[in-house]
């Protein structure tokens, strides 16, 4: 297995590690929902280094971007970055990636772990504009600094005004006496914070640093499970389980990411289109159960008459409210006429709200 620059510290600190996505990589510390809890009202450090950070640069960088991405990029100002997909030529999706401006004719797109090889061998396929690729995941080292206490942390070890980075923005500064640390007002945990980029071999500097500073406010590890409970909480799709090559982008709720905009012919458009124009036949909703139960991925959701009308896609117990939610994709007219849905459970259909 790959390893980060932090797994031999995840081991030391007690961490229960797993294999993912090729690397060995902390699940739990002290518990998934102490981990969730400490995320939602202090501040929670993620190690992410096996995240994917691939360079496009050149004259015709832009129009490459423009043209494999789903999202509008040419809105982009330097110092900021954007959520989009790579549409897959057959109605779904390569991956769900994040694409940074840092200057004229050179961006960097973060990609998940798992696609990694998938998603640059996509590229070099449609490179047709003949921009230059790199690949330096293997040079870049990620950290997620999460929670609301997150930002006053960090700025303890930074001369970069944090307040001044709007959400979905970053600069490039000193942090922990270590200098040109991407520092990007990004998250997957809807808590607030920052997500750090800099080379390997400063990692242990800023791991140290950030934890002697984050003392009086009760800073944790947090490993990839509570990772998972804090995204299913906010909603957010995951790869592989809500999105894949097979899912398509609209039904999944990405409709705000797809720019259908003048002079923007991106891979996939006109397919899109049509499906948007049609009318989707089922739909990702977000599912809260309405009696004691954890809805897991692959039970079926069905109606009052039993039914299949749809699958989970990923569930939990919210570790705060001890509510059983989840996501899932629901099929029409079920997913917006406010008839209750059900998810079975052990032969048992229980009943389950949509929620927002």
């Amino acid at each position: 297995m790959k390893t980060t620059p932090f797994t031999e510290t995840h081991i030391a600190l007690g961490a229960k590690m797993h294999e993912f996505a090729g690397y060995n990589m902390p699940i739990e510390y002290s518990g998934i929902n102490d981990e969730h809890i400490t995320v939602r009202n202090g501040v929670g450090v993620f190690d992410v280094s096996h995240m994917g950070e691939i360079w496009v640069k050149g004259p015709k960088a832009l129009d490459f971007l423009q043209r494999v991405c789903s999202n509008d990029v040419s809105k982009l100002s330097i110092g900021q970055a954007q959520y989009t997909y790579f549409p897959n030529g057959k109605g779904g999706i390569v991956d769900d990636i994040i694409v940074y401006y840092f200057e004229s004719e050179k961006y960097m797109l973060v990609v998940n772990a798992s696609n990694l090889e998938k998603d640059w061998n996509w590229l070099v396929k449609n490179n047709t504009e003949g921009v230059e690729l790199e690949n330096a995941s293997d040079h870049t080292a990620q950290l997620a600094v999460q929670g609301p206490k997150a930002v006053e942390v960090l700025q303890k070890l930074t001369s970069v005004n944090l307040a001044e980075i709007p959400f979905y923005h970053f600069k490039v500064g000193d942090f922990a006496g270590v200098k040109n640390v991407i520092l990007s007002n990004t998250g997957y945990t809807g808590s607030g914070g920052f997500e750090l980029y800099f080379y390997p071999e400063d990692g242990m500097k800023i791991w140290n640093a950030l934890f002697e500073a984050g003392k009086e406010y009760g800073i944790k590890p947090i490993g990839l499970g509570a990772r998972d409970t804090l995204r299913l909480e906010k909603g957010f799709c995951l790869y592989g389980n809500e999105i894949d090559e097979t899912t398509s982008p609209l039904e999944a709720g990405l409709g705000w990411i797809t720019k259908f905009v003048d002079g923007k012919n991106f891979i996939d458009r006109e397919r899109l289109e049509k499906e948007k124009a049609e009318g989707l036949k089922r739909k990702l909703v977000k599912f809260e159960l309405q009696e004691r139960g954890i809805p897991r991925s692959g039970y079926e959701i069905v109606n009052a008459d039993g039914e299949v009308i749809g699958q989970v896609t990923s569930g939990t117990m919210l570790p705060e409210t001890k509510i059983g939610m989840g996501l899932g994709y629901v099929n029409a007219p079920y997913f917006k006429n406010g008839e209750p849905i059900y998810v079975k459970i052990r032969n048992k259909n229980i009943e389950a709200k949509i929620v927002k």
